[in-house]
Parts: C-alpha cells; structure tokens; sequence
C-alpha cells in the first residue's frame, strides 16, 4: 500500500502538468489560428478570455472550446442587459438616449436568445447544424454595431446634447466575444 501511495504521489505531478499545458496549448493554438484568420479578433483577447474561464481548462477539443466560449458570449450579454436595465433607472439621460439604451436592451435580449440557439444548434454536432449556429453568432454580433450606431445618429442630427454612448466598452467587448466562436466554427470547416 506505501509503495502504492508513493507511486501515486510521484505520476500525479507530471500527470496533473501535462494535462494542464495540454489544455492551454489548445486554448494557445486555437486562439492563435483564429486571430491569424480573422483580422477582427486578437491572440491576446482570446487568449484571456478563454484562460480566465476555467471551462477551457477542461476543454480537450475545439468543438468543446467554441461552446466555452459561447457561454462566455451569452455572459456577457446578460451583463449587458442588466448594465443597460440599472443605466435607465438612473433616469439622467435624454430622451434620445434613453430611447437608444431602450433599443439596445432589445437588441442584446434577442442577441442573448440567438446565442443560446446558436450553442444548442452547435451541440447537436452535425455539420449544417454548424452552419447555423455561425449564422446565429453572426446575427447575434451585429447588436453591438447596431447599439453603438444608435449612439452615433444623435450626433449626426445635430443634437448639441450628444451624450457619448454608455455601453461603448461593453458593446466593443461582446463584438469580440462573438469573433472566438464565430471564428472557431469556421476552423471547423
């Protein structure tokens, strides 16, 4: 039982490093040959993201890493709704942007709602099912752009009252959490 014991605690050490550098290396790879196809997504970003999740660590596959990341997508956007749901009780914007923040809590409910498709059309592992849920994820990605243009056609009335966008950090954010599983799909391919 000692030698049993000893044997154990002398393979756990290289065991527990080669599945932890294994597991970073496909979270490094892949994060790697996404950027290097997508011009709209950085290493570093993706890298962070996907470290900073302890899903990814788990992770043996790419199949695997692009549900993390749509998870971290879908997060992300519940975050959002909830930043944008305690911004309008602030009630100290206005009317414009009060209205642009009313159409962007739209825009990232629905954005939340596609992406929860997009993650069980990607779970039910078939290769047109893989199609849609990249469609979804694109679908889902335009909220950002489309939140921050309502922004953006304030200033271009000319209302001298511009208030620059509140969720200008946070829609550049999900922009790029939509880029990893979006590009990681096409990787698929």
């Amino acid at each position: 039982m000692v030698k049993y014991n000893i044997l154990v605690l002398l393979l756990l050490p290289p065991l527990l490093f080669t599945c932890l550098v294994s597991c970073n290396n496909l979270v490094q790879n892949s994060c790697k040959e996404a950027s290097n196809g997508d011009p709209n997504l950085s290493y570093e970003f993706c890298f962070a993201c996907l470290e900073s999740n302890p899903k990814s660590e788990n992770a043996s596959n790419l199949e695997e890493l692009v549900v993390v990341s749509l998870e971290l997508a879908i997060s992300n956007a519940t975050n959002i709704c909830c930043k944008i749901s305690n911004l309008l009780k602030e009630e100290k914007y206005s009317n414009y942007t009060e209205s642009a923040l009313q159409d962007c809590l739209e825009l990232y409910l629905d954005a939340k709602s596609t992406l929860v498709d997009a993650r069980n059309d990607f779970n039910s592992s078939t290769i047109n099912d893989y199609q849609k849920a990249s469609v979804e994820v694109s679908s889902a990605m335009d909220a950002s752009t489309t939140c921050e243009d309502g922004f953006d056609d304030e200033e271009k009335q000319g209302n001298s009252t511009h208030e620059v966008s509140p969720l200008e950090k946070e829609n550049k954010v999900f922009f790029e959490l939509t880029v990893i599983p979006l590009a990681f799909i096409n990787m698929l391919h």
